[in-house]
């Protein structure tokens, strides 16, 4: 099997692995709340990837040519403070995107829901950088019209409101807007894999804090969403991550963004099957447009002066 077509497999699977997580999370608000919720599985995605790194740099000590890794003794005072800077950062933007979005599921919004208007962050990152001075491709501006109408035909009924749910879930893509802004500047400094290994603590320890004053958690409540929570956490989050940085080293990089794009399909599909959720042909319009919006916005576009304008 060739390396690409392998790749690709493996993305599909993170895919959709990451759009089944939507319904964990939703069955999981059936015991637990959001901040609880979150900070055990960031918790147990941290110590996955503690031990996958502690593996990788085990590999990297042995065969150094054999992995990618940068043990922490080996880093220079650069990647150190890109490490912690960037992975307090990263945690903190996590911590406020997860948590909004749990929230999200906690007022009643449905999983495909949640999939679809998260996945905005692939036309919002683009836009949120022209305020770092960044270039917007053209093609962007029918990327966002399809992506307003769609958000619209799915969130707003009979009279021009938004639930709270929709509000929430808004602020969650706009949050993780910031989040991959910041992870694209951080990233590249460092070994990517500890920093995510960092922002996972951060994430989980700001997330079990806010759950011991608001919430007052308990064991019996964690025992009740098991199986949701090792869900979230080891294979969203461990084994997600692990997948997609092994899939997209062979992978061009548009290519891995639009089989990305389906965590949103994956989630309907979950949503669907597994908890029976319904939408109306309104809504299934709306989940259409916007993921035209998002696949417009990671299509390649040839480069040229007519194609890109500078943010003024």
């Amino acid at each position: 099997m060739k390396s690409s077509v392998r790749s690709s497999l493996l993305l599909l699977l993170t895919a959709m692995i990451w759009g089944l997580a939507f319904v964990a999370q939703d069955v999981a608000m059936n015991s637990v709340r959001a901040f609880t919720f979150n900070g055990g599985r960031m918790l147990l995605a941290a110590l996955m990837l503690l031990v996958v790194c502690a593996v990788m740099d085990a590999r990297a000590k042995k065969n150094p040519g054999a992995s990618s890794a940068i043990p922490l003794k080996a880093m220079n005072k650069g990647q150190k403070k890109a490490l912690w800077i960037g992975g307090v950062l990263c945690g903190l933007f996590l911590a406020v995107a997860s948590s909004l979005q749990q929230i999200g599921l906690e007022q009643g919004a449905s999983a495909g829901k949640a999939g679809f208007i998260t996945a905005l962050y692939i036309v919002l990152v683009p836009i949120c950088g022209l305020f770092l001075g960044k270039k917007l491709r053209l093609i962007l501006v029918p990327a966002v019209l399809f992506s307003a109408v769609g958000l619209y035909l799915l969130c707003i009924t009979g009279q021009f409101r938004l639930d709270s749910s929709d509000i929430y879930l808004i602020l969650c893509a706009l949050t993780f807007s910031g989040h991959i802004l910041v992870v694209d500047y951080f990233s590249p400094r460092t070994d990517c894999v500890k920093l995510s290994c960092v922002q996972f603590f951060v994430c989980s320890g700001l997330c079990i804090l806010a759950a011991c004053i608001f919430e007052k958690p308990n064991w019996l409540q964690l025992a009740d969403c098991l199986i949701p929570l090792l869900y979230a956490g080891l294979l969203s989050g461990g084994v997600g991550y692990t997948l997609q940085m092994v899939a997209q080293k062979n992978l061009d990089p548009t290519v891995a963004s639009l089989i990305m794009c389906l965590e949103s399909v994956f989630a309907v599909l979950g949503g669907l099957i597994i908890l029976g959720d319904s939408m109306t042909g309104r809504e299934y319009l709306g989940c259409g447009l916007m993921m035209c919006g998002i696949l417009l916005a990671q299509w390649p576009e040839k480069k040229s002066a007519l194609t890109e304008v500078k943010a003024e």
